[in-house]
């Protein structure tokens, strides 16, 4: 398995729809996955540091953790089927739950836990960036630095 560190979330033109970018640690390759829009208005206020007011789904799911007294030691992209991302919780370091990729990567980011992925699918569905496609990380990178949560909210539209 290989670990995973999440950049950013961004909405894709021209359909509109958010994703959030993955890039393997110590390597070239980028894993995008399709999401919601909650989902993405969620690792944006993972990423960001956003707290809202009362607790949103993973941060109520990361309470509970807590309280239970557990550990969210991974998260696991384990398949892909018909353009679906399956992933595992694993708590305490055994338990296997499964899990959307999109609330994994959530809760992961909000419990600090390490984001791993199968070899065979990264090798699969993993996108290497060559020296020429450098310009579009930097101009993903930057626009993660001016995207808010509340951009992908329904209607919201992503800053220019």
């Amino acid at each position: 398995m290989r670990e995973l560190d999440v950049l950013g979330v961004r909405v894709e033109m021209p359909t509109n729809n958010p994703i959030v970018l993955l890039r393997e640690r110590g390597g070239e390759r980028y894993l995008p996955i399709w999401i919601g829009a909650p989902e993405a208005t969620a690792i944006a206020y993972a990423q960001q540091g956003v707290e809202p007011p009362r607790p949103l789904t993973h941060d109520l799911m990361k309470n509970l953790l807590d309280a239970l007294g557990h550990t969210l030691t991974e998260v696991r992209i384990v398949a892909l089927t018909d353009n679906i991302y399956f992933a595992s919780l694993v708590v305490d370091g055994g338990v296997e739950i499964s899990a959307r990729s999109s609330d994994a990567i959530a809760l992961a980011l909000r419990t600090g836990s390490r984001i791993l992925v199968e070899d065979s699918l990264l090798d699969e569905a993993g996108v290497a960036i060559t020296p020429d496609e450098d310009d579009e990380v930097e101009r993903f990178r930057e626009f993660l630095d001016h995207v808010t949560p509340e951009d992908f909210e329904q209607g919201g539209e992503p800053p220019p």
